[in-house]
């Protein structure tokens, strides 16, 4: 059986707080235990909370091709010059809709910048972590010693889709499962050879664990348990990345 669980954490989650503590002591609270290859599925925001990301935007001293860009599409330059710093393009820029590629390759509106669900007071917005996948590792590597139990870690966010309306919650960083789960090679029921068929399991898993994170009621951690996936511990710490599943530029239709 597949079971997704949810558990809510009730502390505002500083910077510098040990996140994998918090959530060990959540679990208990729930009077639940971690189980050996549970994949833990946490939100964005507590993991750019625990590391120092939000930042007070009256920080922030728009360039002047900040204040050009907000004055031809009504919006704060000290916002245009966040996204700005956090995009390594600018894919579409509009009075409604900011959509770029940020810093880590991911395509979405504001750099991933939330403004939502961040402070009570509205002068702070969160950045997307610096290194997702690297924030994964260490809480992976931090609930075994906190628990003795092998898990792995789905770091994930809201993201919008090209031709559909409504946001998915979709992988940006993980640790111990591939995000990708490849048929190519299989034989599909009537005995064609499947070329090209990958599964974004991660994206899959992250999307099924949004259905019980309920962002007003505090539940930003999912346990999805009974997931049969190969577990991985590479010593490679490059290794599993959510690189694999960004198109490269030169593949991509919409990019070019």
């Amino acid at each position: 059986m597949l079971s997704i669980i949810p558990i809510g954490v009730d502390a505002d989650i500083i910077s510098g707080q040990d996140l994998s503590e918090i959530i060990v002591r959540s679990i208990k609270l729930s009077k639940l235990e971690i189980e050996e290859y549970d994949i833990l599925v946490i939100a964005q925001k507590i993991i750019s909370k625990s590391e120092g990301r939000m930042i007070d935007i009256a920080s922030i001293f728009p360039s002047k091709k900040a204040l050009e860009l907000a004055r031809v599409h009504d919006k704060d330059p000290r916002l245009i010059q966040l996204i700005l710093n956090e995009s390594k393009k600018i894919i579409r820029l509009s009075k409604k809709h900011a959509i770029t590629q940020t810093k880590h390759g991911f395509v979405c509106a504001n750099a991933g910048i939330d403004q939502s669900n961040v402070s009570k007071d509205p002068r702070y917005v969160l950045l997307l972590p610096q290194d997702p996948d690297s924030s994964a590792r260490k809480i992976r590597k931090r609930m075994f010693e906190l628990t003795k139990k092998n898990v792995s870690v789905i770091i994930s966010d809201t993201f919008g889709r090209p031709f559909r309306n409504g946001q998915t919650n979709v992988a940006i960083g993980i640790s111990g499962i591939s995000p990708l789960r490849s048929y190519i090679g299989n034989t599909d029921q009537y005995g064609r050879e499947l070329r090209v068929t990958e599964i974004a399991i991660a994206d899959e898993i992250a999307s099924a664990a949004e259905l019980v994170m309920e962002k007003a009621l505090k539940v930003p951690v999912a346990i999805v348990r009974g997931y049969k996936y190969k577990f991985i511990q590479s010593e490679d710490e490059t290794k599993p990345s959510i690189d694999v599943l960004i198109r490269k530029e030169k593949d991509d239709l919409f990019l070019n």
